[in-house]
């Protein structure tokens, strides 16, 4: 797997691209390269788990969505991560 963590500055310019993204990532999950994502509660940013260890196929899907260049969003960190117990089950409310 590879975490994204992003990080969220106040700036509403995201907002704009946010459900364009929103579908981006829900390809992304139906074709089984995304496995969670979402933002933090208190809106500082979000975490993106990605099913797969291809550091390539995660550095096309960031560069595929203007979302993460966008104004407002950093993506603070991408590396490969390791699950060690448990698993991840998505909730909505």
């Amino acid at each position: 797997m590879i975490a994204v963590i992003l990080s969220f500055s106040d700036d509403p310019a995201r907002l704009e691209l946010r459900p364009a993204h929103r579908e981006k990532a829900a390809a992304l999950v139906a074709d089984g390269t995304l496995a969670a994502g979402g933002p933090f509660a208190d809106q500082s940013g979000a975490l993106l788990l990605f099913s797969t260890d291809d550091m390539g196929a995660v550095e096309a899907a960031l560069a595929d969505d203007p979302y993460y260049s966008a104004p407002g969003v950093r993506v603070a960190t991408v590396q490969p991560w390791t699950v060690v117990s448990g698993g991840v089950v998505a909730h909505s409310d």
